[in-house]
């Protein structure tokens, strides 16, 4: 049996496989969170899953503290067990899908110095994220950040967006002929741990295999956050298939 160390690292190891630049996504957050927020931000970590954008942030600031949110309960168990003596994160149960999810944050919500998101809000239908942007707004700080890196497809480069996809393949299978599990085969190794059993069912009686949401160009992302109240918005990091947006309050 894993311990909840040993799951957060094969979390971690899972999504590589997907983004292998992942690392720098979270370093480049990072960045921008210090430079708008100093070495002590208080965080919204939304969507969090089992806590890979809080660990990376708690790490870099040991005075940063961290709110949590997410709806997966095997994530969350995950976050839970592996932060279970970490007193700068806490971690909610709310689902985005719903218009009162704020609701649920400690002390009435914000005002946060940044919310970040990574590989997530693909996951919402576009109408739904939208609201989620206007969500946003009042529970960050004037001069704050929005950052969401995601799957955001350029539509003007079918060749590159195809030779690039045909790279990633490639190195996937090499990468899976190693050991490296995928999505399932994640999801199929927490369901026969028995600590995990039980809310690894539940997670698949919330979402399925996977939410069938939209994907958008970052472009997209940017004009929707300014629509939504956010003074200027646009990527701040971008690779052939993924981008980090980020919005200033």
């Amino acid at each position: 049996m894993q311990t909840w160390d040993d799951w957060q690292r094969s979390w971690d190891r899972q999504q590589e496989w997907y983004l292998p630049d992942r690392e720098e996504r979270f370093r480049v957050m990072l960045d921008l969170v210090e430079a708008t927020a100093g070495p002590a931000p208080r965080l919204l970590d939304l969507a969090c899953g089992t806590g890979s954008i809080s660990e990376r942030l708690l790490a870099r600031f040991p005075a940063a503290v961290s709110t949590g949110v997410d709806v997966d309960p095997a994530l969350l168990a995950i976050a839970r067990g592996h932060f279970a003596d970490e007193p700068r994160l806490t971690l909610v149960t709310a689902d985005l899908n719903d218009p009162d999810w704020a609701q649920r944050l400690p002390g009435g919500g914000g005002p946060y110095d940044a919310v970040l998101t990574a590989t997530a809000l693909h996951w919402l239908s576009t109408d739904r994220l939208l609201r989620l942007y206007r969500d946003l707004v009042p529970l960050i700080r004037p001069g704050g950040l929005f950052l969401n890196a995601d799957h955001m497809p350029q539509t003007g480069t079918p060749l590159l967006n195809a030779a690039h996809a045909a790279f990633e393949r490639t190195r996937q299978e090499r990468e899976r002929a190693e050991g490296v599990l995928d999505w399932e085969g994640w999801w199929k190794a927490a369901a026969d741990d028995p600590a995990l059993a039980d809310a690894v069912a539940a997670r698949f009686a919330i979402h399925g295999s996977h939410a069938d949401g939209d994907s958008h160009p970052a472009e997209w992302h940017a004009a929707r956050l300014v629509e939504a109240g956010f003074r200027e918005a646009g990527p701040a990091w971008r690779s052939v298939s993924d981008a980090l947006v980020a919005a200033v309050r």
